[in-house]
């Protein structure tokens, strides 16, 4: 039964089993508990709610009068009927879960400053490409993703990461993971290697797509191609490798090539944060040296932020309709009003410049990492990214003392595919993106502490 107070519908499903006083007390009880009567919600007047219910009132101040007395409600002169405040239960929610783990000082990697998002250039974005689509753009779209926007990333790819980028060839996507779980339905499983050390999600999101992964070790040169020789795909981030830094050397990126020519292998490129590179020019995409090979996956959550959910992939033309299908099957379509408005960004070259301010941001976060522990520690992967690797003696020494300090930081334990090898190199994966522009200072004060410690 549906009861109206003070404004609010609530459903309401007394049981009248055991009399209509007991069956209103569980119903009342039942809200209160599960969150859809608030504390310091006010009820309605005995009378209202005897006349909505279809009871007297003398059951509804019954009902009243013994969840007041159990402490659900509070009644006060000139205030009326109140839900009351409950101490907190000892199992936590998800969120009260969540909110317990936040960290003091987080330098994990994986995100960017998103306090640096370009809220006014978006909203300005958003309203002239709303104010100019076509009535159809808010119908169902093309699988592949609006036409404006596959055009301004082939303009803006080409120029900007070398990637050979027809608007034809382009799947827009949800983000990486999305663009990643659609090769792997559309290769049908196979075996696929992946980077070692390299992202344990994405090893998942391959496994459950039916694909079988394999291990490609990475050293100083990035990975190691004599490592794919069983693989019909390999996942890679040549541009800045996660979580190592390592760049993917030239004879490598050649003999990644060739391999995938004489094997008629994918290469999936990884290029999550190809935009920042800070001591010389970004190392052009992979997929340049040979698009009919290399599966290019992009995204804008590096460079504005995750919560956009907007990715795109640069695929060879023989996966673009099973792709598309796929995706198709999937979600039909990435949402519109974003890409129009990412669209609109890159065309006025507002995202442009806005990247350029995060790589000047980004570097000096970087310079102050150096700063604070080069002379005192071997700091890898600094060329780019956003992220460094800081080598230590014994990761789990550090990472507990900076549990203690309330310093949260990734670790390359946790990247291995098999983890707890013995005489692997060891390594804190320090993150210089997540900071707040104000906390940055003192994290890296804290971070110095803890090596100190543990040196």
């Amino acid at each position: 039964m549906d009861a109206f107070w003070s404004g609010v519908d609530l459903h309401l499903e007394p049981d009248a089993a055991d009399g209509r006083r007991a069956g209103l007390e569980r119903a009342l009880r039942d809200a209160v508990r599960d969150g859809r009567l608030a504390p310091g919600d006010r009820l309605p007047a005995t009378r209202r709610l005897a006349a909505e219910l279809g009871i007297s009132r003398g059951t509804a101040k019954a009902a009243y009068d013994q969840l007041v007395a159990e402490g659900y409600l509070t009644a006060r002169q000139g205030s009326g009927t109140r839900v009351a405040s409950l101490p907190a239960v000892d199992a936590p929610t998800p969120e009260t879960a969540a909110r317990a783990r936040v960290p003091r000082f987080d330098l994990r990697p994986g995100s960017p400053d998103v306090g640096t998002f370009p809220a006014a250039a978006w909203l300005r974005a958003l309203r002239r490409a709303i104010a100019t689509a076509p009535s159809r753009a808010y119908d169902y779209g093309d699988p592949r993703g609006r036409i404006e926007l596959r055009t301004a990333l082939s303009g803006y790819l080409g120029r900007a990461r070398g990637v050979i980028a027809p608007p034809e060839r382009i799947v827009v996507t949800s983000g990486y993971v999305q663009g990643l779980s659609l090769l792997t339905r559309v290769l049908e499983g196979g075996t696929v290697a992946m980077e070692d050390p390299g992202l344990p999600f994405h090893r998942e999101v391959v496994r459950r797509g039916g694909g079988r992964v394999v291990p490609a070790l990475v050293d100083e040169r990035g990975v190691v191609v004599e490592d794919l020789a069983d693989a019909s795909a390999v996942v890679v981030t040549p541009a800045h490798q996660y979580p190592t830094g390592v760049t993917l050397h030239p004879q490598r990126r050649r003999a990644l090539t060739d391999w995938a020519r004489a094997r008629g292998g994918l290469i999936v490129e990884d290029d999550y944060d190809g935009e920042f590179r800070y001591d010389r020019q970004p190392v052009g995409a992979l997929q340049g040296m040979a698009p009919g090979h290399v599966a290019y996956l992009g995204t804008a959550s590096k460079t504005l932020g995750p919560a956009l959910r907007l990715g795109w992939m640069v695929l060879p033309p023989d996966l673009v309709g099973a792709v598309a299908d796929a995706k198709l099957h999937s979600d039909h379509h990435t949402e519109s009003l974003g890409q129009l408005a990412l669209a609109e960004l890159i065309d006025s070259h507002a995202y442009d410049r806005h990247v350029r301010a995060c790589r000047l941001r980004y570097r000096r976060r970087r310079d102050q990492l150096l700063d604070r522990l080069g002379a005192r520690r071997r700091v890898r992967g600094i060329a780019a990214g956003l992220h460094a690797l800081v080598e230590v003696r014994d990761e789990a020494e550090v990472l507990a003392r900076a549990a203690e300090e309330g310093l949260a930081v990734g670790h390359l334990g946790e990247h291995w595919h098999t983890p707890g090898v013995a005489g692997r190199p060891q390594g804190l994966v320090v993150g210089y993106g997540t900071p707040r522009e104000r906390v940055y200072p003192q994290a890296l004060d804290v971070l110095g502490k803890v090596l100190e410690l543990g040196h």
